[in-house]
């Protein structure tokens, strides 16, 4: 159930959809412990209507203003901002580190006591 339709309700309605909901949450919790229950999901669901029914008593106790949810607006750039990230250089990307030392025949450049006296 959607907390839109839930916040029509009078306090009376609620305190009773709570009871009904908390009973159908308990015979779900039975049910699938007996493995008789087909959508397991319904758990989740039931348990989550009776916090939202919770929430909208202690809401209305409160006397507090039902909270919505406003869409999250992007955040506005300002020239100077902009101007800044436009001139900042980019910053340059670090070479991952080498995960062995190069062997001889991989063409090592050091060279050892041995051949640079042959050279």
């Amino acid at each position: 159930m959607k907390a839109k339709d839930m916040r029509e309700k009078s306090a009376a309605d609620l305190k009773e959809l709570e009871k009904s909901l908390a009973e159908d949450h308990f015979h779900a919790k039975l049910k699938n412990f007996t493995n008789r229950l087909d959508d397991t999901s319904s758990i989740k669901k039931l348990r989550r209507d009776v916090a939202r029914v919770k929430t909208l008593l202690a809401q209305q106790a409160r006397g507090a203003a039902p909270v919505v949810k406003a869409p999250k607006a992007k955040p506005v750039a300002t020239p100077k901002a902009a101007a800044k990230k436009a001139a900042a250089p980019a910053a340059p990307k670090s070479k991952p580190a080498a995960k062995h030392a190069p062997t001889k025949a991989e063409g090592s450049s050091k060279t050892t006591k041995s051949e640079a006296k042959k050279s």
